[in-house]
């Protein structure tokens, strides 16, 4: 899951922006960036890897202005690299996005005939120029944005800047989360609590279906939808950073175990179309072609990717009617259980790097069995190896 922070104050940001990006890293991600406005321009740094990468950036070239945004990316739509590393802008306008334009394939279509040019692969390059041609169009950055976010299918939690606008940052939420942390003369927004606790404990949270302003000293909110302002109350929060990072949970495990269903929500988003009936994946997921023509599945994982896997079996046999075997992968052995030419092998793994189940996926790769890797970590050795992945988005 991606990360976002904000600021706006009287104070140099480019260090809280790295520092609210540092205490997020437990989210997991593949890159990061910054954007500052610094002597009327937005000046952007971005890099592929770790932190400590952007970091060295700004240090060979400082950022300088007390207003930013930030963002630590994990890849969904194109693969994890610097082009594709948020903030993404176009023209004047600069933005930060965690979720999944369902739709943006469509409206990068559209936009392209429209003369658009883009820069990388991913969803939300699609909505920073949608936020650009509508500002043109508008007489302030909140009505781009919610005119922008009326064209689209799909999760998002954003934090936009303008260079027309630079005395406000504006947000909208729908599914992914967003907190405004209230400070004396400054402001904060940021994908999770932890980014925030060294600022202020007053925080606002963003609800679904909501846009607002954030500037110097007050945070606006109003209905994405119809524009109608919407009364939000501020809380504050008594927790510690760690006990932040576990939600108020006791520990991890409980926290996962409440966070399954957004878990389930966010692998399903932009692959399940109701509507036409459809299973949608990305360019790198398995052809459907394959899929009509498999007659078993062998599932593959340790701990409790295993368990995972059982639950899989339950429901690929009950709703697919397609029979399933599913192997501890410490203890595979490709010469006892045999596979057909007709069968799949899918490898399970959330951070794609379980020796044995890489080990495993290797070997029945070399038997000529095709395989499907399913894992959270893009560009990790199981994603590597598999001939097709689904990654988890999780």
């Amino acid at each position: 899951m991606c990360g976002i922070v904000g600021y706006i104050g009287k104070r140099d940001c480019a260090s809280i922006l790295l520092d609210g990006l540092r205490k997020l890293e437990y989210r997991g991600y593949d890159s990061a960036g910054i954007a500052v406005v610094q002597d009327g321009e937005i000046e952007v740094r971005r890099s592929s890897g770790k932190l400590a990468n952007l970091e060295a950036q700004v240090r060979a070239l400082p950022l300088h202005g007390t207003a930013g945004i930030g963002h630590t990316r994990w890849a969904t739509h194109g693969r994890p690299s610097e082009e594709n590393a948020h903030p993404h802008r176009a023209g004047d306008v600069v933005l930060v996005h965690n979720g999944i334009i369902e739709n943006y394939m469509e409206l990068r279509n559209e936009l392209s005939r429209d003369g658009c040019v883009f820069l990388s692969e991913t969803d939300t390059e699609v909505l920073s120029h949608l936020i650009h041609m509508e500002r043109a169009r508008r007489t302030g950055l909140l009505d781009a944005v919610r005119a922008a976010l009326g064209r689209v299918r799909g999760s998002y939690a954003i934090a936009v800047m303008c260079l027309r606008d630079p005395g406000r940052i504006v947000v909208a939420k729908n599914s992914s989360p967003l907190i405004v942390g209230l400070g004396d003369g400054e402001m904060m927004v940021a994908s999770d609590i932890p980014a925030l606790l060294g600022f202020t404990r007053d925080m606002i949270a963003v609800e679904d279906g909501e846009i607002g302003e954030v500037t110097l000293t007050s945070y606006s909110a109003f209905s994405v939808a119809t524009g109608q302002p919407l009364d939000r109350r501020p809380f504050r929060v008594d927790l510690t950073p760690a006990m932040a990072e576990k939600g108020g949970f006791k520990h991890f495990m409980l926290k996962e175990i409440h966070e399954q269903p957004r878990a389930v929500i966010d692998t399903m988003r932009g692959r399940v179309s109701v509507e036409r009936g459809e299973v949608i994946f990305d360019v790198e997921g398995p052809p459907v072609e394959l899929l009509a023509r498999t007659a078993r599945v062998h599932l593959a994982a340790c701990g409790t990717s295993w368990h995972a896997a059982l639950v899989g079996r339950q429901l690929l046999t009950r709703l697919g009617g397609v029979p399933v075997e599913v192997h501890l992968a410490s203890e595979y052995d490709p010469g006892v259980a045999l596979a057909g030419p007709s069968d799949l092998f899918v490898s399970i793994s959330q951070s794609g790097e379980t020796l044995d189940t890489v080990r495993t996926q290797k070997e029945v790769k070399a038997a000529g069995l095709p395989t499907v890797a399913i894992c959270n970590v893009v560009a990790s050795s199981i994603a590597r190896d598999a001939d097709h992945v689904i990654y988890t988005h999780a």
